[in-house]
């Protein structure tokens, strides 16, 4: 995951030349003789990198804009955490400040998505950054309990 604009810009740029990079080697190996079947195969781990970057970085650039998504019973609380801070346009710099860390302490929470985060510390990044959450609890209609009964539960 993309954490800052430093590291869009490398991806950006890395994209770009994954790109050039590709269609080089597409060239190369046709000028070897090799039939479009073989380029393909040989070239299918490259445009797997290069698809999956340029989904890093479309995934950024929608960030930036304020797109975030949703959060489904706190699973991937942390990517979100990550996220919410660049929709709002902090730099990890400036949320450690707000949470009274350095800087590094948030870099390296983010690049752990922060895995065992608590509810707490979730809770004083959030407040953090301006954002509030709402939760709503929706209780699935069990399958083995008649309709009639269902209301009574």
């Amino acid at each position: 995951m993309i954490c800052d604009e430093a590291g869009y810009q490398d991806a950006a740029k890395r994209l770009h030349e994954a790109h050039d990079r590709l269609e080089a080697q597409r060239q190369q190996l046709q000028d070897q003789g090799l039939d479009e079947a073989g380029v393909r195969r040989t070239l299918d781990p490259l445009r797997t990198f290069h698809r999956q970057l340029g989904e890093e970085v479309q995934s950024y650039e929608r960030l930036k804009r304020g797109d975030v998504g949703e959060l489904l019973n706190l699973h991937g609380l942390g990517r979100t955490l990550v996220s919410l801070r660049i929709a709002k346009g902090l730099t990890q710099r400036e949320l450690a400040g707000l949470l009274g860390v350095h800087e590094s302490q948030v870099s390296r929470d983010e690049r752990n998505e922060y895995h065992g985060i608590t509810v707490e510390r979730a809770s004083k990044i959030l407040d953090a950054i301006s954002v509030r959450m709402h939760s709503a609890f929706e209780q699935p209609v069990r399958q083995d309990v008649p309709a009639s009964m269902e209301a009574q539960l």
